[in-house]
């Protein structure tokens, strides 16, 4: 079963274009839209397992330059 979450983003400063950009070319990432708020982009993911999400997020998008916080929101069924 899939593991889906929306990844929310902070980018530095005149960057959210650029991370934008690179974050469409990441596997796993199957959407990328720019918002206004506490964040700037909010990222769509799915990955197999909660474990490759904990890399798609912890160690493939924080390593994107311009992006200062990420935090992954696991979509869950209500």
């Amino acid at each position: 079963m899939a593991v889906e979450s929306f990844v929310l983003i902070q980018t530095e400063p005149g960057r959210t274009a650029e991370v934008v950009a690179r974050l469409t070319s990441l596997p796993g990432i199957v959407r990328v839209t720019g918002v206004s708020g506490s964040y700037d982009v909010i990222a769509e993911a799915e990955t197999r397992s909660i474990d490759e999400m904990g890399v798609l997020v912890g160690t493939n998008v924080t390593a994107v330059d311009g992006i200062s916080r990420a935090v992954a929101c696991p979509k869950v069924t209500i």
